[in-house]
């Protein structure tokens, strides 16, 4: 079982598409993975017969599993389910150490985790690979810090919840992966990142009338979100306050020229964030467009590393279930997300001491204190603001 992005540690087989006893060339697709975050075929790293499916589909193993054993005709094995399949936005090292030790890709990912230097490491494994228990071994001779930032705050036991709530009939839920990682992403964020929180009521009457302007002369089956407007200007605020478009990087800040902005997409069992890269220079229509695409994909469990990785920012939107304001949390290693409320109509007092009723939307910015200080944070939603209220400004 490949490794398939940093957070991933474990994969679905759903289908295989080669059976015990087929022959096989290099790059055949063997069989499709799905994770918590998209879906994947793994090709063949080398010819054979496919002699052996050790893991059958519907099944879901931990990364670095031998799932299935290649053999040329004579039985002699050629294909190492360790071999790195094509996965190039991975970056856990070698698998073949320079003093020809393999090593599995779990104990890649956990090396890398831990700080455990592979090659002080004497492998278990057949031909003295190392393997992920070798360097759990390791681990435990160096400081742990590195291992609990991604490991779960200690809390009640399984049996000791069921037990409070004995009397009590309920059914029981098991975890998919999708859940675990938002759970363990999100207990990370609040463990790791200082937040702080920045609200603004923003004027909408402008936007909404130019919103339906636009989707009249679009026509049937084309429609603009809100989100669409938000994402574009949010975009354009992070190009007037650069010094906000950064992510916290432990020993730097990383500071982008370009707005890559995600939006966080709710789906079965959790949710995902696909990104729109260079946002700054999109249409709001063509925003648009990329974002039902993402949504698609997202939903149908197709997108790729690509789509959700990298951004500064996420905007987040519950307006549409009638919620008026809320605080996110912050999506690592992203500095910031957006929560959106509803808009609605609400009384506001005039220079005259007259009073009328505006379309007012709360938004909430959730700010990592690290890369984004209070009057940052405060220029950045005030430009959002500024052109949320001048929608004119979003189709220049």
């Amino acid at each position: 079982m490949p490794q398939l992005g940093e957070t991933v540690a474990e994969g679905k087989i759903t289908v295989w598409y080669k059976s015990v006893g087929d022959t096989v060339s290099t790059g055949d697709s063997l069989f499709e993975i799905e994770t918590d975050k998209s879906s994947m075929e793994v090709p063949a790293t080398a010819p054979g017969v496919l002699s052996e499916i050790r893991v059958a589909a519907g099944a879901t193993v931990p990364v670095g599993s031998v799932v299935a054993v290649m053999a040329t005709a004579a039985s002699k094995p050629v294909f190492d389910p360790f071999y790195p399949v094509r996965t190039p936005e991975r970056n856990f090292g070698p698998a073949r150490l320079s003093n020809g030790i393999e090593v599995t890709p779990l104990a890649r990912r956990l090396a890398a985790q831990t700080g455990v230097e592979l090659d002080t490491i004497a492998g278990s494994g057949p031909g003295r690979r190392i393997t992920g228990q070798d360097v759990q071994g390791a681990a435990l001779k160096v400081p742990a810090a590195p291992v609990l930032a991604t490991q779960p705050v200690t809390g009640p036991s399984v049996g000791e919840i069921k037990a409070i709530f004995a009397a009590v009939p309920f059914v029981e839920i098991a975890l998919d992966g999708m859940r675990r990682t938002i759970a363990l992403r999100l207990i990370e964020a609040k463990r790791r990142i200082p937040h702080f929180y920045l609200s603004v009521d923003v004027a909408m009457d402008r936007l909404l009338v130019l919103r339906a302007e636009m989707n009249s002369e679009l026509g049937e089956g084309r429609k603009l979100s809100i989100n669409d407007f938000v994402i574009k200007a949010m975009a354009l605020a992070l190009q007037r306050v650069p010094e906000a478009n950064a992510v916290w990087a432990e020993e730097c800040i990383l500071r982008f020229e370009q707005s890559d902005v995600a939006a966080a997409v709710a789906v079965t069992g959790g949710l995902f964030t696909p990104v729109i890269h260079q946002a700054e220079l999109k249409s709001v229509d063509a925003i648009s467009k990329d974002l039902k695409v993402l949504v698609e994909r997202a939903r149908s469990t197709g997108l790729k590393p690509v789509d959700y990785r990298g951004g500064s920012i996420t905007i987040s939107n519950l307006g549409m279930y009638g919620v008026r304001a809320f605080s996110a949390i912050i999506n690592p290693p992203q500095s910031a997300i957006l929560a959106l409320g509803a808009a609605e109509r609400r009384p506001v007092e005039g220079p005259d001491g007259s009073v009328r009723f505006e379309s007012l939307m709360t938004v909430t910015l959730s700010c990592d204190h690290r890369v984004i200080d209070g009057v940052l944070g405060a220029q950045l939603l005030s430009a959002f603001k500024q052109l949320m209220e001048t929608p004119s400004l979003l189709c220049a």
